[in-house]
């Protein structure tokens, strides 16, 4: 019997939080209506982190990355295959980059 009164306790425990998790969800909903976003993209409210999100929109390199995601997300497939090579690259570039400087250090220590 006191097992049973156990689980009837956690189990109105487990009820309020979820309830108390209910309230939250629907509160945060209500923040991201579409009318309070809708004002945020236009650049009439001021975005709810205080950010200016207006410069970051009209940024062209924010246009290029999200048509490249938009992009990449059609061939998941080969998207791997360019981060792959990107990868690759990157590494290559990287100890060039590492080499070159050792050259660089080099010449500039040499006596003339």
């Amino acid at each position: 019997m006191k097992r049973l009164a156990e689980l009837e306790t956690r189990r109105r425990a487990l009820l309020s939080r979820c309830e108390a998790q209910r309230a939250e969800i629907s509160w945060r909903l209500a923040q991201l209506s579409p009318r309070r976003w809708r004002d945020v993209l236009a650049g009439s409210a001021p975005a709810p982190d205080g950010s200016d999100i207006g410069a970051q929109r009209r940024h062209p390199l924010a246009w290029m990355v999200a048509a490249a995601a938009l992009l990449l997300l059609r061939r998941p497939r080969a998207a791997l295959s360019m981060l792959a090579r990107a990868r690759g690259a990157l590494s290559i570039i990287t100890r060039a980059a590492e080499v070159l400087s050792v050259v660089g250090v080099l010449r500039r220590a040499r006596p003339r």
